[in-house]
């Protein structure tokens, strides 16, 4: 597949030199053409110097026969021009925008664009490293609002009904796995043992969630 990539810092060139290597085809465009140094002599991809929301710049770098479109330069308003015009433009179907500011990220979803808001991504991989039994967002919505974590559970909510975790946490269960298998409760599921449950629950009440979660069913009400 050929890629089209806008940004030469190091997110972009990260993602070129990896596209390259799984034997994608690869342009990177870039304002400044000093930025083509990261990629350095190995990379064999084509390098643009323009903007990447510039028909003409895009068209040299082979936005026409593009599979996938990334715009992860510096600028959101820059990153989200050029990701609309590669959608809805030139058609291109794998199109995605860094954004740092994400409470703009939920706006230019509805756009049909989707985002990686910077902030909220990296911190929850910092979180999965520091806390791996749990506590960090496996995923956010774009906006950062709403996380689903993975929930550690007191061993007394087993045979409990699920309806009661929800209730008592103030969460909502989104799928459990269980025996390897994802399941979706229904009003009438159970917590069984060694069930992996995640849920759906606001940023900001993820702590209270958890906290609640650890507790037996009791002493949780």
């Amino acid at each position: 597949m050929h890629v089209v990539i806008m940004g030469c810092g190091r997110v972009g060139t990260s993602l070129a030199k990896s596209l390259e290597r799984l034997d994608h085809q690869v342009s990177v465009i870039d304002k400044d053409a000093q930025a083509f140094r990261r990629l350095g002599s190995e990379f064999h991809g084509q390098q643009v110097v323009g903007n990447g929301f510039d028909r003409q710049v895009l068209v040299e770098a082979g936005i026409e026969r593009a599979g996938a479109f990334a715009a992860v330069s510096s600028g959101d308003n820059s990153n989200i021009i050029s990701a609309r015009v590669a959608r809805e433009t030139f058609g291109v179907q794998h199109v995605v925008a860094r954004i740092y500011d994400h409470k703009r990220a939920e706006v230019y979803e509805r756009l049909g664009i989707p985002t990686v808001a910077t902030v909220p991504w990296t911190t929850d991989r910092f979180l999965r490293m520091l806390l791996p039994d749990g506590g960090a967002a496996a995923w956010r919505d774009p906006s950062g609002s709403v996380a689903v974590i993975h929930l550690p559970v007191h061993e007394d909510w087993v045979g409990r009904p699920i309806s009661e975790l929800q209730e008592a946490t103030g969460c909502r269960v989104a799928f459990i796995m269980r025996f390897g298998t994802g399941v979706l409760p229904d009003p009438g599921s159970m917590v069984q043992a060694d069930d992996m449950i995640y849920v759906a629950a606001l940023s900001g009440t993820i702590t209270e969630v958890t906290a609640a979660a650890a507790q037996a069913p009791e002493e949780s009400h």
